[in-house]
């Protein structure tokens, strides 16, 4: 078991940090968090059209949390909770960056790997034609969505996602998603 949890919660905590949370990622959890971020000051300085962005992008960040968390393996050490999860808004410099963390069974990691990879690879106006492809095809995910998360995120943010998969365990795997906004 090579991954630290402590110490990757250490450097996700650079820069002024707007919100933090570490724990059950539940609907009650959500709300309180999008309270948080909507009454926080030091957003209230920002220009509407960046705060907009924020908000927007950090709801898709917590909704992927929600629908595609793991329940931790129990060598974790982390509060036995049924979604635990991990979410960071901060602001460094020019820019704002929404980073998430979470337990995968390895059995989803090629799918989240693939996914993430495909839309990382796309232009910009692939992004937007596959955007309303889907949203014309008003698919609806087992998860309840069309598919839309990470690409609503990237052509928000104009910026690809960054991501790291942390060997656990024979299990599982720690995902964290870095995403920045300017």
């Amino acid at each position: 078991m090579g991954f630290d949890l402590d110490k990757w919660y250490a450097q996700k905590m650079q820069g002024e940090v707007i919100l933090k949370y570490m724990g059950d990622v539940s609907s009650d959890k959500i709300t309180e968090a999008l309270e948080g971020i909507e009454s926080n000051l030091n957003l209230k300085n920002e220009i509407n059209k960046t705060r907009k962005k924020v908000y927007n992008v950090f709801v898709e960040c917590i909704q992927n949390l929600f629908h595609h968390v793991d329940v931790p393996p129990v060598s974790a050490h982390v509060e036995l909770v049924p979604k635990f999860g991990i979410i960071i808004l901060a602001r460094d410099n020019s820019f704002y960056r929404i980073s998430t963390g979470n337990f995968v069974r390895l059995d989803k990691v090629n799918i989240i790997k693939d996914r993430i990879d495909q839309v990382n690879s796309l232009s910009d106006e692939e992004v937007k034609m596959l955007y309303r492809e889907i949203l014309g095809n008003e698919g609806i995910t087992s998860k309840g969505g069309g598919g839309l998360g990470m690409l609503d995120i990237v052509r928000k943010t104009g910026n690809k996602l960054e991501y790291a998969l942390y060997p656990f365990d024979d299990e599982y795997v720690f995902f964290s998603l870095d995403v920045y906004i300017s």
